[in-house]
């Protein structure tokens, strides 16, 4: 038999719907302190400043017209409670040009969890933009399948960085030096962008054009220091320059490169795990293996007090 509700009751059940409701909206500047605020609370292996610092790297990001500059927050009586970053950026596909969106770290409050949905579908609403998910936690991926994502990386290849054992004729220089060759202007920028994150950023040149990679100082298990390739034009230029790349990764101390993959590379030594990091999008345009460029791997991660990838177990 159910308690019949009296006036005070029904005022406490008002009070606490009125307290659970909630609306959504994009952040703005006047939100950045609050939002830092709440991911530290759900991300609580990130410090603050950490959080500050994304926040900041956002605000001086050059975002497409029309995207959320930050991404969108959950807020009730004017107190956040939820928070989705993302990070949009336009891309060059060949000719063209376009626009895709790295949905990034998000968190609401235990008791908002049901206005969860309402933050997701707000961010990822624009059918013509390509929305990517690059660190989906194991139990939410079950969850961003149903919201229509499939996956575009399987998995992880982790290889060795062999140093070239005779003089190469590839040069390899430096993000701010302007090779002797042809390039494109917006990798020279990608490159220097990057480099001021914390990655390492660098050309292989030869006498028809230069050649951008960026790579992400990471540590598996912990122990083991490698780098996580960030970014090139495609896979088979990482393949092709393996060996002057190997010198230089070597020589600051990375004897490993994870790359993101569908399967054992072709032409490269190493190991496969299937199921470690895969990622994920949704939306007109895959994103393409070896390129993540202006991702929150290397926006927010890359000089992170503590480089962790240890989930090889998957």
């Amino acid at each position: 038999m159910h308690e019949p509700k009296t006036p005070t009751t029904r005022r406490a059940a008002t009070v606490t719907s009125i307290s659970l409701s909630a609306r959504c909206r994009q952040i703005v500047n006047a939100d950045v302190s609050g939002v830092a605020e709440l991911l530290s609370k759900g991300f609580p292996r990130r410090s603050l400043d950490h959080w500050r610092r994304a926040l900041d790297r956002l605000a001086k990001h050059p975002t497409p017209t029309g995207m959320p500059k930050y991404g969108y927050i959950l807020e009730s009586a004017n107190i956040p409670v939820g928070v989705i970053l993302l990070i949009s950026s336009m891309v060059q596909q060949g000719n063209t040009e376009t626009i895709r969106c790295n949905v990034s770290s998000w968190y609401v409050e235990p008791e908002f969890r049901i206005h969860a949905p309402l933050l997701v579908s707000q961010a990822i609403r624009n059918k013509e933009v390509t929305y990517f998910n690059i660190s989906p936690a194991k139990h939410t991926r079950p969850i961003i399948e149903a919201q229509g994502f499939s996956q575009y990386s399987t998995g992880q290849f982790v290889t060795f960085a062999f140093p070239s054992m005779r003089r190469d004729p590839t040069l390899t220089v430096g993000p701010n030096v302007t090779p002797d060759a042809h390039f494109e202007p917006f990798e020279r920028e990608l490159l220097v962008t990057h480099s001021q994150y914390g990655c390492m950023s660098l050309w292989c040149v030869t006498p028809e054009r230069a050649y951008p990679f960026v790579f992400l100082p990471r540590v598996m298990k912990r122990i083991v220091p490698c780098a996580q390739l960030i970014y090139c034009r495609h896979i088979e230029d990482f393949i092709r320059f393996a060996r002057p790349l190997g010198s230089y990764l070597r020589s600051h101390g990375r004897p490993f490169v994870i790359i993101d993959s569908k399967g054992p590379i072709r032409g490269l030594r190493g190991w496969y795990f299937d199921g470690v990091a895969p990622k994920y999008f949704k939306g007109p345009i895959p994103p393409r293996l070896g390129d993540l460029a202006y991702t929150e791997a290397a926006m927010f991660e890359a000089d992170s007090s503590k480089e962790v990838w240890d989930n090889l177990d998957g």
